[in-house]
């Protein structure tokens, strides 16, 4: 066989006669990275981490519900057919579109029942959410989902034969899309701490740009991906919302950031 990566062989543990998905504590794990670098760059701003603890607290849960009713709504024959399967995040199926509006508007919420400046806020935690959503995608890997099209390259991924969607029973190995998105997340929040602290971005100047860089690759990565999805026009729905997304988060830096600009042309020779 061609050099390819392996899957785990199993998506948990037991402990007893508990088991224990490593979906689970993927996302466990993802909340306390996110907190810890959202604390450290909320408090070197100034900020209080009682702060963030509240937001965390409040936004997390909300970010769960928001993100399970938007696979509900949009992969509702994806939802395992039990009376629980509604609940089953375990098993998977999170949309992050849903997450991030319903955790970012608990958030904002939070934000302005205390009286903290909401836009400074979301660019202090835009780095943090794209680490935890980095975190995130392991769960993924564990549970061999969310993976491209069949691949000879040396990094695809091999997906056991139980796993492989309708029509691709012989293939073997497939485009580690999760992998994709977790080196580009890594990736675009290192550029967007360099660029705090190396440029005066009017807030929320980052978390714009986390949005606009962020749905800008899903739209790449909507186009490799074969799970199941509800398609318009012959293309997959989230592929329009990131689109979408993406136009609405590059008109947003251009609004918060175009003043400086306007200034530049007043004040040039």
């Amino acid at each position: 066989m061609e050099a390819s990566l392996p899957s785990p062989s199993s998506s948990g543990f037991s402990v007893g006669p508990l088991e224990v998905h490593a979906y689970g504590l993927a996302y466990v794990a993802a909340v306390i990275v996110a907190t810890f670098i959202t604390v450290r760059r909320w408090e070197a701003s100034g900020g209080s981490r009682e702060t963030v603890y509240d937001v965390v607290m409040w936004g997390f849960p909300a970010g769960l519900i928001g993100g399970r009713l938007y696979f509900i709504v949009t992969s509702w024959s994806e939802v395992p057919q039990h009376w629980w399967g509604p609940f089953a995040v375990w098993q998977g199926g999170l949309g992050i579109w849903g997450g991030i509006a319903a955790g970012t508007a608990v958030g904002i919420w939070r934000l302005r029942r205390a009286g903290v400046p909401v836009a400074a806020f979301m660019d202090a935690a835009a780095p943090a959410l794209l680490v935890a959503q980095s975190i995130g995608r392991m769960g993924n890997y564990f549970n061999q989902e969310l993976f491209g099209g069949p691949t000879s390259l040396p990094w695809g991924i091999e997906i056991s034969p139980e796993h492989r969607p309708e029509g691709y029973a012989t293939d073997v190995t497939f485009h580690p899309t999760f992998l994709y998105e977790i080196i580009w997340n890594l990736c675009l929040a290192a550029f967007l701490v360099w660029l705090g602290g190396h440029r005066r971005i009017r807030p929320p100047g980052l978390f714009a740009l986390y949005v606009t860089g962020y749905s800008a690759f899903r739209v790449f990565e909507e186009l490799l991906r074969i799970d199941p999805a509800n398609h318009i026009f012959g293309l997959r729905l989230n592929f329009f919302v990131a689109g979408v997304l993406t136009i609405v988060g590059a008109t947003w830096i251009a609004r918060t950031q175009g003043w400086r600009l306007n200034r530049r042309i007043r004040d040039a020779p």
